[in-house]
């Protein structure tokens, strides 16, 4: 689902995908990065709404080298509507790690639900990475 600037952000942050997270998807490059575990955790769920191999090269340029893996294909098929973040704990611009909980709701055809994760970020060189999480449906 390819967006412009000006269409709201996936993320539900409220503010506009060029304003919130699709400076860091577009700004990688330029060294734009998110700037808490929060702002990272939604901009990768806003990768995965928006879809396509830029912003899968996007979640693995923003998953820790430790963890990630060697490639990644997104789902066309899975439409994903809704982030709730549930707690977030740490993980601030002078933190080295935090946690995020969210609730990630999506549609696949018929098939509707939901999935939690307890994700973890850590913070080197500047720059948040994600580093893994335990997911559950919901």
């Amino acid at each position: 689902m390819p967006l412009d600037a000006d269409s709201r952000c996936p993320c539900g942050s409220g503010d506009t995908y060029g304003s919130c997270c699709g400076r860091f998807h577009l700004g990688l490059a330029r060294g734009t990065a998110a700037p808490t575990a929060e702002a990272l955790m939604r901009s990768r769920y806003s990768a995965f709404a928006v879809g396509g191999p830029e912003m899968a090269d996007y979640l693995l340029a923003t998953w820790h080298p430790s963890t990630r893996p060697a490639t990644l294909e997104l789902d066309g098929s899975t439409q994903w509507r809704r982030l709730d973040v549930v707690r977030v704990s740490a993980g601030g611009p002078f933190d080295t790690e935090g946690t995020v909980d969210f609730a990630a709701h999506w549609r696949d055809g018929a098939a509707r639900g939901a999935q939690r994760e307890h994700s973890r970020f850590v913070r080197e060189g500047g720059r948040w990475f994600y580093l893994d999480g335990d997911a559950e449906a919901a």
